[in-house]
């Protein structure tokens, strides 16, 4: 179909070897190109002076220029994994390089260029180094348009890049990219999009709210010397290290899929409970954490305020790193609040499970689990009764499994506080046909108090 372009623009790559004369008016002499001779090769034209100039003369009137680009060949771009590792270049810490990162660990690449790109990488690693250039291939697939079509700029159906990340920020975009599984094709979808920017929003909110908890106290606020004051010895609420088994969960979980480069599967964990720990936690926690008297002018104790406020900070520090290769923007963000003067949270240390192992101690992730079902149930008896969230409950009487009535009752007063229930707040163990099996938790008596006087609009 014509001539086949073989010239890039890109860092790695084998050089043309070409210079040009630059004329009288600086301008590069493409008719007349400068060769080396056979017997010098290989050369760097950015590097090495063609014969009869020296170095003074270059990118100058009367000297030479460089052929900037370079080669797009099969033969070159099979050659990709030892260039980038400088493999045959001069100097002991070229082959220092070239010895510590070849083989190469990972090669992403699309699924339409296995038997070419993928097959002749392997094939000049084996005649060249008698190895694989790399351990894995992680194949992506097409990028279809709404209609389920591969995009193409024959067809006119591709989006340029910079529309959706002006529209929903490059966080969003890059969470609906990473969402996409390995091998399998992705449909065009900004409501995804809307999604992770969501998720991100979520996540600046949710920080800014933690450490502006207890900002008067120098000692115990969220925020006081980072992580120096999250001392995981501190977590000592059932609810509390409830909420760091089920951290120490998900970083088992997402370290384990990235380590097998289910970056999709990795996400899909930690977005789930972060979700969980914005929506259950800190809504359960956040009175607590405030240290204020409860609806029955019972105030928490230090230690009780303390395990709190360490949890929050753990816990969101854990999203920070958590959803770094996600929302790399929002969590650097986060990370600078948190760790003022301590650098990038991508030069940071992956979270270590058995930190929130230790936090939790022997309480189970499922005490979080039930005290979220039980708050559900206290606020959607308010729903039903079409009234306000603020408004108390008087009494309550809550259902529940057998295995779980320990685990609500351990956590009561966090969901007394959360679901404003300003009286007898009790748990008993489910009697046959009690509530739906899938719902596990029933508001099963009740009274209501008044709603909040609603304020005058001005």
């Amino acid at each position: 179909n014509g001539d086949w372009l073989i010239s890039r623009q890109r860092f790695f790559g084998v050089p043309f070897p070409l210079w040009y004369p630059v004329k009288a008016d600086g301008t590069a002499d493409y008719e007349h190109p400068i060769t080396p001779s056979e017997d010098v090769l290989p050369i760097d034209p950015t590097t090495d002076v063609p014969e009869g100039y020296d170095e003074s003369q270059r990118d100058v009137p009367g000297g030479f220029t460089a052929e900037p680009d370079i080669m797009d060949t099969w033969a070159t771009s099979s050659l990709t994994p030892q260039i980038v590792t400088r493999w045959e270049e001069p100097g002991e810490e070229n082959q220092a390089i070239f010895n510590a990162t070849f083989p190469m660990d990972l090669r992403p690449q699309g699924q339409d260029i296995i038997r070419t790109w993928l097959f002749s990488t392997v094939d000049r690693a084996h005649l060249e180094n008698k190895c694989l250039p790399w351990a894995h291939a992680a194949l992506s697939g097409w990028i279809l348009d709404p209609d389920h079509k591969k995009m193409s700029k024959s067809k006119g159906n591709v989006v340029v890049p910079n529309e959706p990340i002006d529209k929903y920020g490059a966080d969003a975009v890059r969470y609906w990219a990473a969402a996409a599984r390995l091998g399998l094709d992705a449909t065009y979808d900004e409501g995804q999009m809307k999604i992770g920017r969501r998720l991100a929003i979520k996540l600046l909110n949710a920080t800014k709210f933690a450490l502006a908890i207890g900002r008067e106290d120098e000692n115990h606020h969220v925020g006081a010397a980072a992580t120096a004051a999250w001392n995981p010895a501190d977590v000592t609420e059932p609810l509390d290290r409830a909420a760091m088994a089920a951290m120490a969960r998900v970083v088992r979980e997402a370290t384990e899929s990235l380590e097998a480069y289910e970056h999709s599967k990795a996400l899909e964990a930690i977005e789930t409970f972060f979700w969980q720990f914005c929506d259950d936690y800190i809504e359960l926690v956040k009175n607590r954490a405030y240290g204020t008297a409860d609806s029955t002018g019972v105030t928490p104790s230090e230690a009780a305020v303390l395990s709190a406020r360490t949890t929050l900070g753990l816990g969101l520090d854990a999203f920070a790193r958590l959803l770094a290769p996600y929302l790399p923007y929002a969590t650097e963000e986060v990370f600078s609040w948190m760790h003022e003067g301590e650098g990038s949270v991508h030069r940071a240390a992956w979270p270590d499970a058995a930190v929130y192992e230790a936090a939790a101690g022997s309480v189970s992730a499922d005490v979080l689990d039930w005290a979220g079902k039980a708050l559900a149930e206290l606020r959607g008896l308010k729903s039903q009764a079409k009234v306000s969230m603020k408004t108390p409950i008087l009494s309550a009487t809550l259902a529940a499994p057998t295995d779980a009535v320990e685990a609500i009752t351990s956590t009561l007063s966090d969901i007394a506080e959360a679901g404003r229930v300003t009286g007898p707040l009790t748990v008993v163990e489910a009697a046959a046909g009690e509530g739906e099996a899938d719902a596990t938790v029933a508001v099963t008596a009740s009274e209501l108090g008044e709603p909040p006087a609603k304020k005058p609009k001005a």
